[in-house]
């Protein structure tokens, strides 16, 4: 992965952070500022398999930074009452792979408490962290990425940050939204990702996407850990190609930024969208779909996808699984010779 510094230009002081300090140091703001906040999860108050919590217990107390039962159901059930009588829920989930036993109360529990209720209640003050993406070693359970089942559901925001900056930011924006939000976290980055992060609190705000380079030839959508890798094949693509392409990071998966995305296809008149989990029923093929319905006279060739495949995440052969640079690649070469 090639990764970038960025300095934040903010008039605040900044401090360098990897991802997971940027996320520590977020939630550390939040305690500090909300006296109803509290964290809960497996091994939180140890500081968590990913470190992401290391020190909150000991300064904020057992009563506020707590580990729960390893049962996922429990988790986020407890976290929506907590947020439904007022008080702000942060729930770790420790790998996004292990949501799913807590798929019921996600969906049909929080997605739907303030439209069953007609607006008299409602849990938005419920935010679920969860580890998410390939890792290098993490095979079928460590390894996955399940945004595209939550993106069908209505009543949820789902988020996943590129790096450090964004972390903090947009996981903040997360905490202080009225709906419930589904945080999802790039693991490979906890580390190695590493930027000068501000250490005043601010936020980003969600559902915008962020265009990182412009260009005029092919759009690249990604999110999180993909966007790496569609920076770096942006500049195989210039360089080999000839081939000016625009960059845009869609940060918030539900409800997404139409505008910024088509606005860009109808410019470059082809989009080329790429995630790590399986291309049937991706959330990529949400975007195609709505792309094609808003720019269909100004694309140039088909919508490329270039995603996981319809199988289990692979462990040996993780390499071959993955949508890596060389895949994205071709599938520019695919779009520019059509």
């Amino acid at each position: 992965l090639v990764l970038q510094l960025i300095i934040c230009t903010g008039d605040g002081p900044t401090q360098k952070m990897n991802l997971f300090q940027s996320i520590t140091s977020a939630l550390d703001d939040t305690l500090a500022s909300d006296p109803t906040a509290v964290i809960f999860g497996e091994d939180v108050a140890f500081g968590g398999v990913f470190r992401c919590t290391v020190g909150l217990r000991d300064k904020y107390g057992k009563d506020r930074v707590f580990n729960t039962p390893l049962c996922e159901q429990g988790i986020v059930g407890f976290g929506i009452g907590v947020a439904v009588a007022g008080a702000t829920a942060i729930a770790e989930i420790q790998f996004a792979d292990y949501i799913f036993p807590a798929f019921d109360q996600i969906v049909n529990e929080a997605a739907k408490y303030r439209y069953r209720s007609g607006n008299m209640f409602d849990c938005g003050n419920l935010t679920i962290r969860a580890p998410w993406g390939c890792v290098g070693h993490g095979s079928l359970y460590h390894s996955q990425s399940p945004e595209a089942f939550f993106g069908h559901c209505a009543g949820l925001k789902v988020v996943i940050p590129r790096g450090p900056v964004q972390a903090k930011g947009l996981l903040l924006s997360c905490i202080a939204d009225k709906n419930p939000c589904i945080f999802f976290e790039p693991k490979i980055l906890y580390r190695a990702a590493v930027e000068q992060v501000p250490v005043e609190p601010y936020t980003l705000p969600l559902s915008q996407a962020e265009i990182l380079q412009e260009g005029s030839d092919v759009t690249l959508v990604a999110w999180g850990t993909q966007i790496h890798v569609m920076k770096e094949v942006a500049n195989m693509a210039q360089e080999k190609l000839g081939v000016s392409c625009e960059v845009i990071d869609l940060q918030t998966i539900l409800p997404w930024d139409i505008e910024t995305v088509c606005k860009s296809v109808v410019k470059t008149g082809r989009l080329l969208i790429s995630h790590e989990a399986p291309v049937t029923g991706g959330f990529a093929a949400e975007i195609s779909s709505i792309v094609q319905e808003e720019c269909f006279l100004n694309l140039e060739a088909p919508i490329s996808r270039v995603c996981g495949y319809d199988t289990p995440f692979a462990h040996i052969f993780e390499p071959f699984y993955i949508p890596d640079k060389w895949k994205c690649f071709e599938g520019i070469k695919r779009m520019i010779n059509y």
